[in-house]
């Protein structure tokens, strides 16, 4: 959690650095972008959010149960696009070709949506059902609780 949120972190100070400083997309780079510009432009390092995020979504799929098994899923099949899109992104990158004769590699949805807003968008539909997986997760009915493997939810009095 402590990187899905640090990633949001970097997205919204670029937001912000666009939308309220009024700076190019190309001077916007986040606050790891500063110190370390080839972040932004590094495929590598954007596919590797991406792969990172997938496997652990899958390794803590099998912890989730019921309702949340559900939210935890709605979240892995966007982050499998999204990975998707990463992927296609770099091997645009690696091959020196781009898509739709694109300047810049370009993923399909970003034929659309411009890439700053099109990648607040995909974590924002990641995150969000994950945070509603985390909740129901942790306020399981009886019959869910019955099924976990773990005790992260309290048991509470009456319940």
């Amino acid at each position: 959690m402590v990187i899905v949120i640090a990633h949001w972190a970097e997205h919204l100070a670029q937001a912000v650095q666009i939308y309220v400083l009024g700076m190019t997309v190309p001077e916007a780079r986040g606050v790891l972008g500063i110190p370390f510009p080839w972040l932004v432009t590094s495929e590598w390092m954007h596919y590797g959010y991406a792969l990172v995020m997938l496997i652990g979504l899958i390794i803590l799929r099998k912890g989730f149960v019921g309702r949340s098994r559900t939210w935890w899923n709605i979240s892995l099949g966007i982050q499998v696009w999204h990975h998707f899109e990463h992927l296609l992104l770099l091997i645009q990158k690696l091959a020196g070709a781009n898509l739709a004769g694109k300047p810049v590699p370009t993923s399909i949805l970003q034929l659309l949506i411009p890439r700053v807003e099109l990648h607040l968008f995909y974590n924002a539909i990641v995150f969000i059902p994950m945070v509603i997986a985390m909740v129901y997760h942790l306020r399981p009915r009886p019959a869910e609780r019955a099924k976990m493997r773990c005790s992260c939810a309290p048991v509470l009095a009456g319940v």
